[in-house]
């Protein structure tokens, strides 16, 4: 007796031990389809979540501040989104706002970056006054109690780009070009069918958690060791194989720097040090367990690992 049609055949002569191995391999492999339709379908759940964010209340404070910024000045700012907002791998609570104020034809014109990051951080904090705001060497950032964060550029627009802050000298930076990784990280996107950039905010989720204080990838940094990542990827286009491919390209990855395409600065992970650096080895240390934890999930077909990372 045969089967034509099946995965799976056997004679008269097969024994029963034989029999017994393909019905297991059959069952092994309707377990493994369950558990990843499970996994996938939990890491959908997880991404909603993260695309609901309240646009309008950050509609609102950015609202604000541009009120702020321009209330003792001549003429208008502008707002230019930048960060995980423009490039759409922004998760509430998990990733900054970056927004760029353009002060072309303004009164701070013709001021020092940092005379304008002091304006821009008096001016808000007499507005919100139990507001937390920072002023650093590139930005001042506002964090709300509803925990969003508000990082805000001072910018001057030129006919080939943008000029920001530059920390090293305190003067305006040479021209950088932000849009250019914006849309680097969308063609790669679209190669894979929409499926990077939602890898990205689950590579995002999961690598906070993992990481202790001090030692943190960068949403920019995250973005760019996918785009490395994704460059040869021949597997499956499911949420799953591609945030375990993520994973475990990023624990190479992370131990070299990666040419900053915007020119803002020579490396996306300067702050990381050379290669090799124990900052790098410890974050490519971590990244190497979750890889392993993931392969041992799936070893085992346990979802409970996942449920633990992305469950309610």
């Amino acid at each position: 007796m045969g089967s034509s049609g099946g995965s799976y055949s056997w004679s008269s002569s097969s024994s029963s031990e034989d029999i017994s191995q393909m019905l297991k391999r059959a069952g092994e492999s309707t377990d493994t389809s369950s558990y990843n339709a499970e996994v996938n379908s939990l890491l959908q759940g997880a991404l909603k979540e993260f695309n609901d964010r309240d646009v309008e209340a950050t509609q609102q404070h950015l609202s604000v501040l541009k009120e702020v910024i321009e209330s003792e000045i001549e003429n208008s700012v502008d707002l230019l989104f930048g960060g995980s907002i423009r490039k759409n791998t922004f998760i509430n609570g998990l990733s900054d706002v970056d927004t760029l104020v353009l002060v072309n034809n303004t009164s701070l014109e013709n001021k020092s970056p940092q005379e304008v990051l002091d304006y821009f951080a008096q001016r808000i904090q007499q507005r919100l006054p139990n507001t937390d705001v920072s002023v650093g060497k590139l930005a001042v950032t506002v964090r709300y109690s509803d925990g969003q964060e508000i990082q805000v550029l001072p910018a001057i627009r030129t006919a080939s780009g943008l000029r920001i802050s530059n920390p090293e000298t305190g003067k305006w930076s040479n021209v950088v070009r932000p849009d250019s990784f914006a849309r680097k990280l969308t063609a790669v996107n679209k190669e894979f069918s929409g499926k990077v950039v939602p890898t990205i905010k689950l590579f995002k989720a999961v690598v906070k958690d993992i990481l202790p204080t001090g030692l943190k990838i960068s949403g920019y940094h995250a973005e760019s060791l996918a785009i490395e990542a994704f460059k040869n990827y021949q597997g499956s286009r499911t949420y799953k194989d591609m945030l375990t491919h993520l994973c475990r390209e990023a624990t190479n990855l992370v131990k070299s720097p990666i040419k900053d395409k915007t020119g803002q600065s020579l490396h996306v992970d300067d702050s990381l040090g050379e290669a090799n650096s124990q900052a790098r080895t410890r974050i490519s240390a971590y990244l190497e367990r979750l890889t392993k934890k993931i392969e041992a999930s799936d070893k085992l077909k346990s979802k409970e690992q996942w449920q633990e990372w992305f469950g309610d």
